[in-house]
C-alpha cells in the first residue's frame, strides 16, 4: 500500500523542518529533494559538463544515480557510490543546484530517482512538485504555506541567530519574487495539487503543524 506524504509549498514555509519531524515521528525515511539536486550539481560538475547543452545534460544525467541512506539516524547522500552528504551544504553546491534544477533533463532524472525511493519504503518528501509531479499517489498531500510576511520574519531570525544582519523589506521582496518565479516557471511549476490539504502555518508552531499532519495521515491509512 502506497503510504508516502507529499509536502510542497514555497520558500521558507519551514517544509523540510515539518517534514523531518513528521519522518521521525512515524519512523518513516525522509528524503532531502534539495539535496538530491545539490549532489546532481556536483555529478554534472565533476563531468564538466556545458549546462546549455540538451544532450550534453540528458547524456551525463542518465549516467548519475543518487540515493538516500540513513546511518546512525543520519541522512547521507549517496552519489554513485559515494557518501557527498559532506559536500553539499557548501555555497558552491547551492549554486550548482539551482543551475541544474531549472534544466528539463535533470528534473526528469531526478524525478525518476526520487520515485524510486518512493516505491521502496514509505517516505515524506518535500519540495515544490512532489504531489503534482513526483508523487501524483502518495496518501497524503499537504500544501505547506505561510504569509511572505511571516516567511521573511522566520528568515531574519535565522540569520540574525547566526550573526548576520539583514532587512526584513529585503527578504520579504526576495521571497515574493521567488514565489513568483517558482509559480511561473515552465517546467512543473508551484501548484497546490487537486487533493492537497492546505496548511497555513502563519500562527501555528512547529509542534502544531506537525500534530495536524501526523493526524491527518492517521486519518488516510
Amino acid at each position: 500500500m502506497n503510504q508516502n506524504i507529499a509536502i510542497d509549498g514555497p520558500a521558507g514555509a519551514g517544509k523540510s523542518t515539518i517534514a523531518r519531524r513528521v519522518a521521525a515521528e512515524r519512523k518513516m525515511i525522509y528524503v532531502d529533494t534539495g539535496a538530491m539536486y545539490r549532489a546532481m550539481g556536483i555529478f554534472l560538475q565533476r563531468k564538466q559538463v556545458d549546462l546549455s547543452d540538451p544532450a550534453a545534460v540528458q547524456a551525463a544525467a542518465d549516467e548519475a544515480d543518487i540515493s538516500i541512506e540513513y546511518q546512525n539516524d543520519a541522512q547521507q547522500v549517496i552519489l554513485c557510490g559515494e557518501n557527498v552528504t559532506g559536500l553539499l551544504r557548501t555555497e558552491e553546491a547551492g549554486h550548482g543546484a539551482s543551475l541544474v534544477s531549472v534544466l528539463a533533463p535533470v528534473r526528469r532524472k531526478m524525478v525518476e530517482l526520487q520515485q524510486r525511493l518512493a516505491s521502496r519504503t514509505a517516505v515524506v518528501m518535500d519540495g515544490r512538485d512532489i504531489g503534482t509531479v513526483v508523487l501524483p499517489d502518495a496518501l497524503l498531500k499537504i500544501y505547506l504555506t505561510a504569509s511572505s510576511e511571516v516567511r521573511a520574519r522566520r528568515r531574519c531570525h535565522e540569520l540574525e541567530e547566526k550573526g548576520e544582519s539583514c532587512r526584513l523589506e529585503d527578504i520579504q521582496k526576495d521571497i515574493e519574487e521567488r514565489d513568483y518565479r517558482d509559480m511561473h516557471r515552465e517546467i512543473s511549476p508551484l501548484v497546490q495539487a487537486d487533493d492537497a490539504v492546505l496548511v497555513d502555518s502563519s500562527d501555528m508552531t512547529i509542534d502544531e503543524v506537525v500534530v495536524r499532519i501526523i493526524r491527518l495521515y492517521e486519518e488516510r491509512l
